[in-house]
């Protein structure tokens, strides 16, 4: 089954997953240009990777609920790709 992802993940003060229950996905992660801060990404031993505004990055075959963001209330990542099970 293929789906089309298109979401848009408003951040906060705190970390959440970029989705909440598991969801395998290939395209491409990007913090907004007109973010105000740098969004923060958990990283795999646990340290803050920062995205600059406009940052983008293409992934294959992940599972998003195991992505982890945080930022400056407000500010945003978008996920435009899908799913190919």
């Amino acid at each position: 089954m293929n789906n089309l992802i298109m979401r848009k993940i408003v951040v906060t003060a705190e970390y959440q997953p970029l989705v909440a229950g598991r969801l395998v996905c290939s395209g491409t992660i990007s913090a907004l240009p007109n973010n105000v801060g740098e969004v923060f990404f958990k990283g795999d031993d646990g340290s803050d990777v920062p995205w600059l505004a406009g940052e983008w990055h293409r992934v294959v075959s992940v599972d998003l609920s195991e992505i982890f963001v945080r930022g400056t209330p407000g500010d945003a990542v978008t996920i435009i790709g899908g799913t190919w099970e």
